[in-house]
């Protein structure tokens, strides 16, 4: 489930980029709710990048404010994996006992998800919370003038797409990392394929679109695998919903 949701999300965020977002060199239109989340964002960049002078460098400073504002969600997302992990023997089980039965393996799935309080939606909120700022940045990236004019590091120009590899490759080798963390069933085919399919469409679009947005990923896929190393030792939601 986590795999799918990690696809739907990446699918929703290409959509959403390519056929809702700001061309660049578009004008910013603060008149609207929507321009001015966007403006909010375009301004904090150009705040933090006053006071490091570098772009790169205040992406990542408001990667890490995103985040750390979303981390409580992202714990729930954590316990609900790891009670996913100690619930597979049992779903395991279950497949093979109705392989050739799948309403009554169904239902007995829904037994479990019930009897282990589990609902299988309860991933998609970080998601689905990450996905508007997402495209508020490729917005403010692509409206943003001083972006434009700028390189990370003095290497890599923020305003185009980052044509050398380097930061496609640091996408798709961080997301693969990531996944390969958070990975539930390591039995699982289906896991095992979209733990290459997503490390090779995140290649594919950060090869496309502009490197400042690529930057936002590694640097967010990075604060991932950080925070799943740090919390490897975080204690599942328990029967019951409730916290240990």
């Amino acid at each position: 489930m986590r795999r799918l949701q990690m696809l739907l999300f990446t699918l929703l965020v290409v959509f959403s980029l390519t056929g809702c977002a700001s061309a660049p060199g578009a004008t910013l239109n603060r008149s609207t709710f929507w321009g001015q989340i966007v403006g909010f964002v375009s301004d904090s960049i150009d705040f933090f990048a006053r006071q490091v002078h570098d772009y790169g460098l205040a992406i990542l400073i408001v990667t890490v404010i995103i985040r750390i504002l979303i981390l409580p969600l992202m714990f729930k997302q954590l316990r609900y994996s790891k009670l996913m992990q100690e619930v597979q023997p049992e779903m395991q089980k279950i497949r093979e006992t109705h392989k050739g039965n799948p309403q009554k393996m169904n239902e007995e799935m829904m037994k479990l998800y019930q009897k282990y309080k589990l609902n299988p939606l309860s991933g998609c909120l970080p998601i689905l919370v990450q996905m508007p700022i997402l495209i508020a940045l490729y917005q403010a990236i692509n409206t943003n003038i001083e972006i434009k004019k700028h390189a990370f590091l003095g290497l890599i120009p923020l305003g185009l797409p980052d044509h050398t590899f380097i930061l496609p490759v640091l996408a798709a080798l961080t997301t693969y990392v990531q996944q390969r963390m958070m990975i539930v069933n390591a039995q699982d085919p289906n896991q095992k394929m979209l733990l290459y399919i997503m490390p090779a469409m995140i290649f594919f679009f950060s090869y496309s679109f502009p490197a400042a947005l690529s930057l936002y990923w590694v640097f967010s896929n990075l604060f991932t695998i950080a925070q799943t190393y740090f919390t490897k030792s975080l204690r599942p939601v328990p029967q019951g919903g409730t916290n240990k």
